[in-house]
C-alpha cells in the first residue's frame, strides 16, 4: 500500500470534531462494555446460572427492539449531536443507579429475594437509551467528515469501537479484581461524564430530512422499504443477524472462566475481551490495508471461520486454546464488521441515515442480548458445552443456506 493511501486512510483525523466524535465514543464505549461485563460478573456471583445472564440479554434486547424503529424517525427530524449528548447522560443515571444496588448499605438495608431483579430493571433502562443513542452514533458520522473520506471514517470509528471493547472488558477484569464491583461502577460513571464532556465540544447539525412533518409510521415505512429493497445490504444484515444470534459464546465466558476453564477475575477479563482483540487487529489492518476486490466471498469465509472457531471454544478445556479461538473468531467477525458498516454508510441517502441506523442496530446490534438469551436458555436446557456447540453448527448451516440464496452478497464488491 503507497504512503500517500495510508496518510488519506487517516485524513479524518485533520478534521477536529471527528476527533472530539472519536474520542468521545472510546470512553462512552468502554464504560458500557465495561457495564456489562461487570453487570454480568455480579449476577452470575448472584446466581451461579448462566440463565441469568440470558435474562439480563432479553431485558437489554426488548426496549431495543420495540423502540429501534421509532427512534430512527426521531434521529433523522432531531440535531443529532444534541440527541447523543442527552442519551450519555442519561446513560450516567443508569450508572449511579448501579453504584447505588450495589452499595453496601443497600445491600445490608434492602432485604429481597432476588437482588438480580434490580440489575435486570437498570439493564432494560440502558436498553431504551441505546435504541436511540446507538444509530445516532452512526448517523452522526457523516456530518463530521466529507463523503469522499466516510469509507475511512467508518473504518476509524468501527477501531476505535473494539478498542474500546478491549479496554472495557479487559479493565472491568482487573478493576473487579484490584477494587470489587461497586467502585469500578464508579470509574465507570467518570468515564461516561468524559464522553458528554467531548461530544457538547462539537457543534449542533443541520436536520437532514427533507420532510420534517411527515408522519412516524410513514417514515418508519420509508426507512424499511429502503433496507429491504437494498438486497446486498439486506443480505449482509441477515447474515450477521443469525450469525451472531446462534455464535453468542460470549455470553457464557462467566461460566467457562469460573467452572470450565477455572480462572479468575483477570482471566475472565481478558477471555471476555479475547474476540475484540481479534476483531482490532483485523480492523486496523484493513483501514491501512483494504480489502480491494471480492469483499462478499470473503465476508462469508470469515462467517463460515466464525463459526468452527466457536465450535472449538465450545469444546476446549485449556484456557490458551479458549483465549486463540475466541481472538481468531473476533479477527473473522472483523471482516464483517468492515463490510457491513462500508455497505451501510455508502449507500444509505442522508436523509434517511437514522432510520437506516436504526434498522441495522434492531437486527445487528440487539441480536448480540438476543443471542446472549438463546444461550443462556440452550445452556439451561443443553448444558453449556452442547449449547456452545450446537450454535456453531447453526452459524455455518446459515452461511451454506446464503451462500446459494443470496448470490449477489457472494459476489458483491466496492
Amino acid at each position: 500500500m503507497s504512503p500517500l493511501l495510508q496518510a488519506k486512510s487517516l485524513q479524518p483525523l485533520q478534521h477536529q470534531e471527528f476527533r472530539y466524535f472519536i474520542v468521545a465514543r472510546f470512553f462512552l464505549i468502554m464504560a458500557l462494555r465495561m457495564l456489562g461485563t461487570v453487570a454480568a460478573y455480579k449476577l452470575f456471583k448472584l446466581t451461579q446460572s448462566s440463565f441469568s445472564i440470558g435474562l439480563a440479554g432479553l431485558s437489554e434486547f426488548v426496549p431495543v427492539f420495540l423502540l429501534a424503529l421509532y427512534a430512527g424517525h426521531v434521529i433523522d427530524k432531531s440535531d443529532k449531536r444534541t440527541l447523543l449528548l442527552k442519551g450519555i447522560l442519561t446513560y450516567s443515571l443508569c450508572v449511579i443507579a448501579l453504584i447505588v444496588i450495589t452499595s453496601p448499605w443497600f445491600e445490608s438495608n434492602v432485604k429481597t429475594r432476588s437482588p438480580q431483579l434490580f440489575f435486570y430493571g437498570v439493564i432494560f433502562c440502558t436498553g431504551a437509551i441505546r435504541a436511540f443513542a446507538g444509530p445516532t452514533t452512526n448517523a452522526i458520522l457523516a456530518q463530521l467528515v466529507p463523503r469522499n473520506i466516510l469509507h475511512f471514517a467508518a473504518n476509524i470509528s468501527s477501531s476505535t469501537w473494539l478498542a474500546a471493547s478491549i479496554t472495557g472488558h479487559a479493565s472491568a477484569g482487573f478493576f473487579i479484581a484490584w477494587f470489587g464491583v461497586h467502585t469500578t461502577f464508579y470509574i465507570i460513571l467518570g468515564y461516561v461524564f468524559i464522553a458528554a464532556t467531548l461530544v457538547s465540544l462539537i457543534k449542533r447539525k443541520p436536520v437532514a430530512i427533507t420532510q420534517k412533518d411527515i408522519k412516524a409510521w410513514d417514515s418508519v415505512k420509508e426507512g424499511l422499504q429502503f433496507v429491504f429493497n437494498n438486497k446486498i445490504m439486506l443480505g449482509a444484515i441477515s447474515l450477521d443477524l443469525f450469525a451472531v444470534l446462534f455464535g453468542g459464546a460470549v455470553a457464557l465466558v462467566p461460566e467457562f472462566a469460573d467452572k470450565i476453564l477455572q480462572v479468575g477475575p483477570i482471566g475472565f477479563g481478558w477471555l471476555n475481551a479475547a474476540m475484540d482483540i481479534g476483531s482490532v487487529i483485523m480492523i486496523v489492518t484493513l483501514t491501512i490495508k483494504p480489502m480491494k476486490k471480492k469483499q462478499g466471498y470473503r465476508l462469508m469465509y470469515a462467517v463460515a471461520g466464525f463459526g468452527i472457531c466457536i465450535i472449538v471454544f465450545g469444546l476446549s478445556t485449556w484456557y490458551w486454546l479458549s483465549f486463540l479461538a475466541l481472538v481468531i473468531a473476533g479477527m473473522l467477525d472483523g471482516i464483517s464488521v468492515i463490510v457491513r458498516g462500508t455497505i451501510l454508510q455508502l449507500t444509505t441517502p442522508d436523509d434517511k441515515r437514522g432510520r437506516v441506523s436504526s434498522v441495522n442496530s434492531m437486527f445487528i446490534n440487539s441480536s448480540n442480548e438476543l443471542g446472549q438469551f438463546e444461550s443462556g436458555f440452550m445452556a439451561r436446557a443443553m448444558g453449556t458445552v452442547p449449547s456452545v456447540v450446537f450454535g456453531g453448527c447453526m452459524t455455518l448451516l446459515v452461511v451454506i443456506i446464503t451462500w446459494f440464496k443470496a448470490p449477489g452478497l457472494r459476489k458483491f464488491e466496492y
